[in-house]
């Protein structure tokens, strides 16, 4: 704030507003590298989220536009993810039981101890 007090002063020489315009192009520069740096690591958190879930991994660009990121979030928040389609269809394969089922030997009765 007081460079900018600087700038605006009149009492002040050029050499000093120049001076102050400088820190402000200095403040400018370094505060707009730590928001690029920032953005670049969400798309890259959102990136792999998206990939892991199964969708295609370029909607995480979609983060980017307002109020759409909020719709998008809500999508992967209450629908089914292509990764839980895939894992009831194998385990529907299988025959196993939709919930969590332990490897077989392994639970109530089994012969084999944990060591």
């Amino acid at each position: 704030m007081l460079p900018l007090l600087a700038v605006t002063s009149s009492r002040h020489s050029s050499a000093e507003t120049a001076a102050a315009l400088s820190v402000l192009a200095g403040a400018w520069v370094f505060i707009s590298l730590i928001v690029l740096f920032f953005v670049a690591l969400s798309l890259v958190v959102h990136y792999m989220i998206v990939q892991r879930a199964g969708y295609n991994p370029w909607l995480s660009l979609l983060m980017l536009v307002p109020g759409v990121n909020f719709i998008v979030l809500l999508i992967f928040a209450f629908s089914e993810w292509p990764v839980q389609r895939e894992n009831r269809a194998l385990r529907a394969q299988l025959g196993q039981p939709a919930g969590f089922a332990p490897p077989p030997g392994y639970g109530p009765g089994s012969s084999i101890q944990p060591s």
